[in-house]
């Protein structure tokens, strides 16, 4: 079967000046972070993940309070090692939390869902409930643990 030559070029395939600087600035970040991890001692280095620079201000991300603090210790050493990598000169540095995303359940652990007779009673006592903000609590309740309860099907 012959191949039909396609009429289109991939937008990839064109010189493009706009995908260029974002690969140069992509660049930048990664040169930056290389020198703010030889600046700090290895552990503070470890938890510095990720850091922008956006005009005169350099963004350093990391992923707990704790290393943010530790973090404000070697501000005038971060600028002065980046000071040969940055095109403009960094004169505010700024500390982010930004760790990594939390799974919704740990990895080996599964929720406890109660039986179904203890969901429907929760379902029945909320009927009972003369205040409505916890009635209605206790219905949305009742009506995920009957969702997470459910068996899930099989999907191949």
């Amino acid at each position: 079967m012959v191949k039909k030559p396609t009429h289109f070029k991939a937008a990839l395939s064109y010189p493009n000046r706009t995908i260029a600087y974002f690969y140069s600035q992509i660049e930048q970040q990664k040169q930056v972070l290389r020198c703010i991890h030889g600046v700090l001692p290895p552990a503070i280095a470890q938890h510095t993940l990720h850091c922008v620079v956006n005009g005169k201000k350099l963004l350093v991300y990391t992923d707990t309070a704790a290393w943010a603090s530790q973090l404000r210790f070697y501000k005038n050493d971060i600028l002065a090692a980046i000071a040969p990598v940055t095109r403009e000169s960094i004169s505010v540095m700024q500390i982010k939390i930004g760790g990594k995303t939390l799974q919704a359940t740990p990895s080996g652990r599964k929720p406890n869902i109660p039986s179904a007779e203890n969901i429907d009673f929760i379902r029945n006592h909320c009927l009972t409930v003369s205040d409505e903000q916890l009635k209605g609590a206790l219905l949305k309740l009742s009506a995920t643990l009957a969702k997470l309860s459910k068996p899930k099907p099989l999907t191949d």
